[in-house]
Parts: C-alpha cells; structure tokens; sequence
C-alpha cells in the first residue's frame, strides 16, 4: 500500500517541477521580448513618459492640497484646558490674607484666591458674586443678602451666611486695621434666618458696591487673635473660596513665587488652567528681563512707555482706563495747611503740564470724578497756572518765616518721578520740601496714611464704579481708619454726599456732584493729577481678559479667569 502511493506522490512532483520550469523559461522569454528588446525605443517616448511622470505628481500635488484645504476647513486651533499662566508683579507679599492686601502682588493675589459677596461684572457695574440676591428696603437703608447655593471652601467645607457674619464684624474690629473698615463704619450686622442684613445709619443707593470685601473663613479663623491676625498661619497658607487655591510659595533673593492650583471647588466652575503662578520682582527692570526671556506670560506692572522695551514678537498689548485717580492730596489739618491761601497758592504754582508729561498716555484728572461714573452738565473753572503769582502769594502768607512741609508718597510706579518734580517745583515757590519716599505695603498704611504722617500725599485712590465721594470727603472718615486722606471738614459738604449717595435720582444726583465739587475746588483739599490707565503686556499665545470688559480696578481684570487659557489643540468644527 505504501509503494502506490510513494510513486503517485513522486509522479506529481515531477508534473509541478516540468510545469514551473516550463512557466520560468516563457517568463524570462516574455520579458526578453517585451522589455529589454524594447529598451532601444524608451528614446523615441521619453517625451510621452516625462508628461505622464509630470501628469502623476501634480494629480498627487492637488491630493494633498486639497486635504489640507478640507482639513481646515473642519478644523480650527482653539484653547483647550491645563497648562500655567504667570504673570508678574511688583511689590512684596507679606500675608496672603485678602484684608491686608495693600500692594499690587497682594491684591492680584487675593482677587485670583477669593470671592466676595459683589463684585464689579464685565460692563463696569456692580453685579452679584457669591451672593444669590442682594436686596433693599426702607429707601436703601436695610440691605438683606443670601448665598449660592452649594458654596464652598477650597477645603470641601461649605461657606455659609456665619462666614459673611464673622468677616464684617472682623473687618469692622478697629483692632484689625484694614482699609475695608471705612465700607462698614457704623453698619448694624444681623444674622436673621437665611440672609446676612446690614442696617446703615442712613440709606445708600450703591451699598451693593460697598460689600466687595473678601469673604474669610470662619472655621480657621474664629479663635484668631484680631490684633495678630496677620500673623496668623492663614496668612501663609489660606483656605480659599476664589478661583485658585494656595500650592506653595517660593522666597528667591528679594523675589518671590507663589504658586497656585485651580480651586476644585469654585463656585464658577474649575478654570481651563491647571495652575496660575504669581513671580513678583524688585523692579521693573528685573520684569523686562523677565518679559522679554519668556519666563512669565504677562504684566499689569507697566506702562504704554515700556512697550519699546519690549520683544513685540512675543507680546500684545491692552490699554484699558481703569476709574483710578493721583492727586497730591493736602492735609488740611497740618500745622501749615490749614491755611486755605497757601493751598491755593500751592495749586496754582504747579506746572501740571509738565507733571502729567511724567506719565505718558494719561487723562488729566482736575477733579475726583470721571467721566464714567457720571457726566455732568459744568464743572468749576480751574486756576490758570502762574508760578509768579503762587510764590508772591506764598512769601506774603511766610512772612519772615519759612514754610516747612513733608512730602511722601511710596516706592511705586512713575511716583517717585512725579514726587522729586512736585518738589522741585513746590521749592522754587520759596518752600521747603521734605520728600520721604516709603515702601509699600501694610507698613505705609499702618505709619503713614491711618497717622496722617504727611502734609501733602501723593497717592493713588480707588473711585469705583459709582461716584461716591463720601468716603474720601466727608468729615465722619477723617479718622485714623477712615479714608479721607485730606482731613477735609466741611459740613455743608458733608450734608451734598449724604444726599448724593442717598438717591437714585440721576438728575437730582447731578446737581449734588456739581455743587460738591465748587466747595472742593474752593477748599482745594487736593490736586488731581491723572485717571489711571491699565496696560496689560500679554503672550501671544495666551488668552487673557475679553477686550470689551471694562476695567474699574486693575483686579477687575480677572473677572473672567475661568476662560483664560494658555493651552490649544486642533478640534473638528460641527458642519
């Protein structure tokens, strides 16, 4: 049985080994014939052969062309989330607690870390943060506010009304010394079922703006000292209610770093970046250098006349006006200045032209108002200046004498510059000037502005979205914790701010404001200099504030930080 088979199997292997040598000799016969017998003739359609070569590659050419084309017209580089954002500051940091934030860091730093109850929206206007409704009664005297729901600490712990409670009172504490007082002086605070109620000793149409202060949380803080409050471990390590929440800080040489994380619980939702980190530097030189390495994304620390420092292929630029005023404010209850006659003369011997000409792309500012807060149909004349007559009318009120006073101002911006040249010009009136140029920062506050430890101020204020003057004229802030840094009395001026702030009558608010400001360019308890501007340096590839909101603190910039991003991907567009 095994022979038959042994030779079937050895017949058809030799049938397949006789048919593949049969198929190899027709193959390599074809291939003579039809291939390299005819490689002689290549020459005669080496033509033809360069057309179709040409005809393929461009068929190929339009392919990928058109696939780039469709591909992006489906496709679009949007930003996506994660990444770190980091802007740089000037100014030290010495508390991450938000009731002592005095310098540019601290107040970047308190807006990225907390909420507060209100807060100024993307048009300029007061508009609701953690607070659910804020409501009046009794002509604007009561004012009742309630929570979001679902609010929480950076911790997991919920913030409640007893937090909103404990931090007005806190802020109110004289012993506390923060510069949010002069909000609350007065105010009856009451826990009454589910609302936190403020009873004003007189009603104020725009008491929403007045409750921007940062919420603290009471469950770290209530067995707190209120007199070595700032030196409590919360100023180090804070627990959080804003969007981003404390990760580490970083001391190098007279820099510091901190670094935040996005606040898992934000009651906003969490921000597209994954970390936002806060680099302050000694001065703005060491921000340049910094700017232009690419060691930071961005800057609100300088102005439209560093732009020519700066490497334009990596930045953009926004120049926003924010309602932030300087003026050399005059201490009307200094020895010397109570004097009416010689504040006057002062004002009309300064070249304020060439003071302004310090801070290049500024707005004049004469009076305590802007524009944008509200529009009035006159304002006063104001003195034309003569340095001739100023200094003929400062050696009459001298006599004999010589007229002695201090003027101090902080380490900050162009104000060094803008203080040496007020001095300069007030000494060629015939006065002599002690210039005392300070660091910023709680320090200044404490020593300088709740002592009125000056005869003439040259200070940035904050005027807010609303034109309420009261806290920085009437005679009730003229206290150590009030704000009004001229010491300024008045009380028929007095009785024009309560009244203004008091309706809501717009027309009948105008005529107050107009009035008011006869009285203060007659009593001339400061000079306004110039309306703040915002220039914000930014990367090229980061995305920041929307170009339309508007500005009325530097910090208002944040308002939309959820949306920053630093981070983009290619995503398919919906057809």
């Amino acid at each position: 049985m095994k022979n038959p088979l042994k030779k079937r199997g050895q017949k058809i292997i030799r049938r397949f080994s006789r048919t593949a040598d049969k198929v190899q000799e027709e193959g390599k016969e074809h291939i003579k014939q039809n291939f390299v017998k005819r490689l002689s003739r290549i020459a005669n359609i080496k033509i033809l052969i360069v057309e179709w070569v040409l005809l393929i590659s461009a068929l190929i050419m339009l392919a990928v062309t058109q696939s780039f084309w469709f591909g992006n017209s489906y496709t679009k580089n949007a930003f996506t989330s994660g990444g770190t954002y980091t802007e740089g500051t000037i100014g030290k940091v010495a508390s991450l607690n938000p009731l002592f934030a005095t310098t540019s860091s601290e107040k970047v730093l308190s807006k990225l870390m907390f909420a507060s109850l209100s807060a100024v929206d993307f048009s300029g206007h007061p508009g609701l943060e953690l607070a659910k409704s804020i409501v009046s009664s009794e002509g604007g005297k009561v004012w009742a506010v309630t929570l979001k729901d679902n609010l929480k600490w950076s911790d997991g712990e919920p913030i409640t009304i007893d937090d909103v409670y404990f931090t007005a009172k806190l802020i109110q504490n004289p012993a506390v010394n923060t510069l949010y007082n002069s909000n609350l002086t007065n105010v009856k605070i009451e826990i009454k079922e589910d609302k936190v109620v403020f009873t004003l000793p007189a009603p104020y149409a725009d008491f929403m703006s007045a409750l921007n202060f940062p919420i603290l949380p009471k469950h770290i803080l209530e067995d707190a000292n209120p007199k070595t409050l700032i030196e409590h471990s919360f100023s180090i390590t804070p627990v959080t209610s804003g969007a981003f929440t404390i990760n580490t800080v970083q001391n190098s040489g007279n820099e510091k770093v901190v670094y935040l994380s996005a606040n898992q619980h934000y009651f906003k939702g969490k921000p597209l970046l994954n970390s936002f980190v806060v680099h302050t530097y000694a001065d703005k030189n060491e921000l340049i250098s910094a700017l232009n390495a690419g060691a930071i994304t961005a800057t609100a620390e300088l102005s439209a006349a560093d732009a020519s420092s700066l490497a334009t292929n990596i930045y953009y630029e926004k120049d926003s006006s924010i309602n932030f005023g300087v003026f050399a404010i005059l201490n009307t209850m200094s020895k010397n200045l109570k004097n009416k006659d010689l504040r006057a003369a002062i004002r009309q011997g300064i070249n304020m032209e060439a003071i302004r000409a310090i801070v290049p792309n500024t707005t004049a500012l004469d009076f305590p108002l802007t524009t944008t807060q509200i529009k009035l149909n006159a304002y006063p004349a104001m003195p034309q200046y003569n340095q001739d007559a100023a200094k003929e009318a400062i050696a009459k009120i001298a006599g004999e004498d010589t007229i002695s006073l201090n003027l101090t101002t902080t380490d900050s911006g162009f104000f060094p510059a803008i203080a040496t040249a007020l001095a300069d010009s007030l000494r060629e009136l015939g006065l002599e000037i002690n210039l005392s140029i300070q660091p910023e920062g709680q320090d200044f506050i404490t020593n300088v502005i709740s002592k009125r430890d000056y005869d003439i101020l040259l200070y940035e204020i904050e005027l807010g979205a609303d034109p309420d003057l009261l806290t920085y004229y009437h005679s009730s802030q003229a206290t150590s914790a009030g704000l009004n840094l001229s010491n300024y009395t008045n009380s028929l001026v007095d009785d024009l701010l309560l009244a203004a702030r008091e309706t809501t009558d717009k027309t009948l608010r105008v005529k107050k404001y107009e009035t008011f400001l006869e009285y203060w360019s007659d009593d001339i308890p400061a000079i306004g200099i110039y309306q703040s501007n915002l220039s914000y340096f930014y990367n090229k590839n980061a995305r920041t504030f929307e170009n339309d909101v508007r500005l009325v603190a530097p910090t208002d910039r944040f308002s939309d930080i959820t949306s920053w991003a630093v981070n983009k991907i290619d995503k398919n567009q919906t057809p």
